[in-house]
């Protein structure tokens, strides 16, 4: 059986750019933010800065905590059955984290992309993300995925990079990462 890593990170921590990199190198990506996403625009709203964490909260209160995951879940056994690693990008909560972790038990680890709260806002200022908005909704949003459980997914993360310098910088770590992980 392969490897499945989800990524964790603060908004704006590179948890993105580090899926993207790991992904060039044939290792298929899936996105739990895609996923918040995709039911934004199948409710037909209009994106905004609130809005994506409106609509998380509202799966989760509905359907629980681990709802993302659990939807998640056989799509990433499918892409098992053909690959080693299998990248979970945006994992936010403890719920998750114990879906993940009870289905793939020993093939699963954890990774967390750290960057400083500063270094984060002005990332997420240049992205032009519509989920990104200015300060006041960088605290609110950062406030209600520590809610979730992310600072501890943080903290116990099996492997970290912290990336707080170039896009070059990331790329070597991550795929130095890969190297010594596949």
């Amino acid at each position: 059986m392969g490897k499945v890593v989800a990524v964790c990170g603060m908004p704006g921590s590179g948890k993105g750019e580090f899926a993207q990199i790991i992904a060039k190198q044939g290792v298929p990506v899936r996105s739990m933010g895609d996923m918040v996403r995709a039911e934004v625009a199948s409710r037909n709203l209009e994106p905004s800065p609130t809005i994506f964490g409106e609509v998380a909260a509202d799966l989760r209160a509905k359907h629980g905590e681990e709802v993302l995951a659990v939807r998640l879940a056989d799509e990433v056994d499918s892409l098992l059955e053909t690959h080693q690693v299998v990248l979970i990008e945006g994992m936010r909560g403890t719920a998750e984290f114990e879906i993940f972790k009870n289905r793939w038990q020993s093939n699963f680890s954890s990774m967390a992309i750290e960057a400083s709260r500063g270094i984060r806002f002005a990332r997420t200022q240049s992205r032009g993300r519509s989920e990104d908005g200015d300060y006041a909704q960088f605290e609110i949003r950062e406030k209600r995925e520590a809610g979730w459980g992310l600072t501890e997914l943080i903290n116990r993360a099996d492997f970290t990079i912290k990336n707080e310098g170039s896009l070059e910088e990331l790329t070597f770590e991550s795929n130095s990462w890969l190297s010594n992980f596949s």
